[in-house]
């Protein structure tokens, strides 16, 4: 999980937790900016969660794209 990795290395947060109606959603999210909201998937384990936050924190890097899953869930 490279990324996150230097995401964490460069002072960002991620972070694990219920949010407003959503029992987990991970957030990964720098100095300025929210770079990721993921909702778990129904039966997803802890590690697939991470590695798809891995791949939306690359893809906010390459692309500058905010992935934020929680808009559907609102």
């Amino acid at each position: 999980m490279r990324n996150i990795d230097e995401l964490l290395q460069d002072g960002g947060s991620v972070s694990i937790e219920p949010r407003d109606d959503i029992p987990c959603v991970a957030c990964a999210a720098d100095f300025h900016n929210t770079i990721a909201l993921l909702v778990r998937r129904n039966g997803e384990s802890l590690t697939a969660l991470l590695k798809r936050l891995d791949k939306a924190v690359a893809r906010y890097y390459s692309d500058t794209v905010v992935t934020d899953e929680t808009e559907a869930q609102g």
